[in-house]
């Protein structure tokens, strides 16, 4: 069938591309460029270390790189990986975070289980989280 293989398909978008609009694909994507807008996928993303998007993310798994302002969501995993710039909220069945990441913004982990309620977040509780993920993550 035609549209397995394009939900197969991998396509990239070099340092070089701009784009100015909400992104939409299936399959996986590395992106490598700047993007202004929505990034929606059921599949994989990939951005890259020059990768610099503005605005929410959805995907099925996304791997972060590069410097990113807008929320993301996954419903499988986020990994942010080292030098990584993310500045908006998470949430994702898994988390991990490499040591050296710059990261502001509130984390949901394993939003389809029932957990305890917590109590409110404080002030340096992303600083706490960047310890306890680095621990996690080797």
């Amino acid at each position: 069938m035609s549209t397995t293989a394009i939900s197969n398909s991998k396509n990239v978008l070099s340092s070089d591309v701009e784009i100015k609009g909400n992104l939409k694909f299936a399959g996986e994507l590395t992106l490598e460029g700047k993007l202004e807008g929505e990034i929606q996928t059921d599949g994989t993303l990939n951005l890259g270390d020059s990768a610099v998007v503005n605005g929410n993310i959805s995907a099925q798994s996304v791997v972060v790189r590069g410097k990113i302002n807008g929320n993301i969501s996954a419903k499988e995993k986020i990994e942010i990986k080292a030098k990584t710039e993310l500045f908006g909220d998470i949430r994702a069945s898994k988390l991990v975070v490499e040591e050296g990441v710059t990261f502001v913004g509130k984390t949901e982990v394993n939003p389809n289980k029932v957990a305890p309620t917590a109590p409110p977040a404080r002030h340096g509780e992303a600083a706490k989280l960047t310890e306890s993920a680095k621990s996690v993550g080797r």
